[in-house]
C-alpha cells in the first residue's frame, strides 16, 4: 500500500509534492512525481529520472510502502500511479508488478479511455485506487468495495483529505467505490456482486462459504512470509488466525485495559491455538497520548469512529515497531453475516437482506476509510479477507434465516459461527457474543468519561485543515 496524489492546473508539480510530503507516512521508502515529460523517483540511494509522455498541466505522484513492487509512477504510452494490491495475478498469468499489470490492461485495450478502464477493473481482483494519464486525459479509479481510499476536489486527488487541505482545497469529496473520475466527470465502472438467496441445503452453503474463505485468505497471503493480525478473541479474527496460520507466520495483537474482555478471550484462544500473541495493556495516559494521532488520521470528530480506531491504531503501531508491514483484520464479517444487534429487528420486519446490502454499499465511509488511515499512519497495510468479491458473492446467496435464526437470536452470524467451528475455531470463541472493539477493549468508557471532555477537538481540526 502507498499514497497517490495528483493535480491538473498551475503549479501542478509543486502542489503534488506538497501533498506527498503530508502523506509520507503512507510510503516512506520512495517518492516519485510525473510532470512535463519526466518521471523523477527519489529513494534513499539517490534520484532516477525517466522520460515520459508530455504534459504541461498534469502532475501525479506516489509514495512507496515497499511490500511487493517497486517505485512509481510507471509509464508506457501514458503514466500510472497505484495504491493497493491485485490478488489474481496468477490467474492472469502476470509476473510483473501490480501497477504494470494495470497499465498493460489499459493500454492493451486501446480505444476509448472509459471503455479501457471498465475492461481493466472487470479483469482485476483486488483492493486499489489508481490514476492514469496520457498527458491530456486524467482518470482516477477506486475498487468496487472501497477498501482503498481516494478523495478529490475538482481534478485534484489524494489518498487522504489532509493532503488536499494542505494545498488550500476545502470542498473535498470521496470517490465512490467502483467509480472513475475521468477529466472531472464521474462514471460507474463496476458494482458489487449481485446474487439472490439460494434454496440449496445449509450444508452446501456452509461448504461454499468455507471454500470462499480459504481462497480469499490464500489470495491475500501470496508473496508474504509473515503478517500481523488485529485480534479480539472473537469469531471473525480467530477464524482468520486459523486460516492465516496455514500459510504464513502470523503474530496476533490485542488491545485493552486491565480486566477488559478482549485480552482475556484473546489470551485463552491464542494459547489453545498455539499462536504468538502480544497483549497491549493500555491506560488512560495511553489513550490520551494516542488521541491526537488517531484524530489526525481519521480527520473527523466522530466518537464512534475514534473508539473503534483507537485499538487498531495501537495494534498497528506495535506491529510496525516489530517490523510488520501487513496487518489483517476481520472487517466486513458483520455486514455480510448479520452480526449487529439491530439486524434482529430488521429480520422481524422482513428488511434484513436490503439492510445488509445497504450496509455493504456504505462500508467504505462507515468503516474502511477509518481503518485504512489509522494503520497507514503507522506505515502498515491493512488487508480484509472478508471483503473479497467472490466471498461477498457467496455470502449474498445465504438466506437471512441462516444468518440469524430469529428475532431472539442473541448470537447472530450463525452460519459463519458454524463454519468457524468446523474449521478449527474453539467453541467458546465461535459462540462468543459479539462485543465491538471499543467496548471489548474498555477504551470507549475512558474516552467518554476522562479523555475527550478535556480535549479541544474543534481547534485541533482547524489546525489540521489550515495550510502552513
Amino acid at each position: 500500500m502507498c499514497a497517490i496524489a495528483g493535480f491538473r492546473g498551475d503549479d501542478a508539480p509543486v502542489k503534488v509534492q506538497e501533498m506527498l510530503d503530508v502523506l509520507r507516512h503512507r510510503g516512506p521508502d520512495a517518492t516519485g512525481i510525473y510532470h512535463d515529460s519526466r518521471i523523477v523517483i527519489r529513494t534513499a540511494t539517490g534520484e532516477d529520472v525517466k522520460e515520459a509522455p508530455q504534459s504541461a498541466e498534469i502532475a501525479v505522484g506516489h509514495n512507496l510502502l515497499s511490500i511487493v513492487g517497486g517505485p512509481q509512477p510507471v509509464s508506457g504510452d501514458g503514466v500510472l500511479v497505484f495504491n493497493g494490491e491485485i490478488y489474481n495475478q496468477e490467474e492472469l498469468n502476470w509476473t510483473g508488478s501490480d501497477s504494470e499489470l494495470i497499465l498493460d490492461l489499459i493500454e492493451g485495450h486501446g480505444g476509448d479511455l472509459e471503455d479501457a478502464l471498465r475492461f481493466t477493473v472487470n479483469k482485476i481482483d483486488g483492493d486499489y485506487a489508481f490514476a492514469y494519464t496520457d498527458g491530456e486525459n486524467l482518470a482516477v479509479v477506486r475498487d468496487p468495495v472501497g477498501v482503498k481510499p481516494l478523495y478529490h476536489s475538482g481534478e485534484a486527488f489524494a489518498s487522504e483529505r489532509k493532503a488536499l487541505w494542505r494545498i488550500g482545497l476545502r470542498d473535498v469529496e470521496t470517490l465512490p467505490p467502483g467509480h472513475a473520475m475521468i477529466n472531472g466527470v464521474k462514471v460507474k465502472l463496476r458494482g458489487l456482486p449481485r446474487a439472490e438467496p439460494s434454496d440449496a441445503e445449509p450444508e452446501e452453503l456452509r461448504e461454499n462459504l468455507k471454500s470462499a474463505l480459504r481462497e480469499s485468505v490464500e489470495r491475500r497471503v501470496r508473496g508474504l512470509d509473515e503478517a500481523a493480525l488485529v485480534f479480539s478473541g472473537g469469531v471473525d479474527s480467530t477464524l482468520l488466525a486459523v486460516l492465516l496460520d496455514e500459510h504464513i507466520d502470523v503474530r496476533l495483537y490485542t488491545v485493552g485495559l486491565p480486566g477488559s474482555s478482549d485480552p482475556q478471550f484473546a489470551s485463552r484462544a491464542a494459547a489453545d491455538l498455539g499462536m504468538e500473541l502480544e497483549v497491549l495493556e493500555v491506560t488512560e495516559d495511553t489513550i490520551r497520548e494516542a488521541l491526537p494521532h488517531v484524530l489526525g488520521a481519521i480527520e473527523e470528530y466522530n466518537l464512534m469512529k475514534i473508539g473503534v480506531a483507537m485499538p487498531l491504531y495501537l495494534a498497528s503501531e506495535a506491529a510496525s515497531a516489530d517490523g510488520y508491514r501487513v496487518m489483517f483484520s476481520g472487517q466486513g464479517a458483520d455486514e455480510l453475516f448479520a452480526g449487529y444487534h439491530r439486524y434482529r429487528r430488521l429480520l422481524a420486519e422482513g428488511r434484513l437482506e436490503d439492510a445488509l446490502r445497504h450496509d455493504l454499499e456504505n462500508i467504505h465511509h462507515v468503516n474502511l476509510e477509518r481503518d485504512d488511515v489509522v494503520t497507514m499512519a503507522n506505515s502498515v497495510e491493512l488487508r480484509v479477507p472478508f471483503l473479497d468479491l467472490q466471498l461477498i458473492g457467496v455470502a449474498l446467496t445465504i438466506p437471512a434465516d441462516l444468518k440469524i435464526r430469529g428475532p431472539e437470536d442473541e448470537l447472530r452470524k450463525r452460519i459463519l459461527r458454524e463454519a468457524a467451528l468446523e474449521m478449527g475455531v474453539p467453541e467458546y470463541i465461535a459462540m462468543r457474543p459479539k462485543k465491538a472493539a471499543q467496548y471489548g477493549s474498555g477504551i470507549d468508557k475512558v474516552l467518554r468519561r476522562k479523555v475527550l471532555p478535556g480535549f479541544d477537538h474543534e481547534a485541533f481540526l482547524r489546525r489540521l485543515m489550515e495550510p502552513p
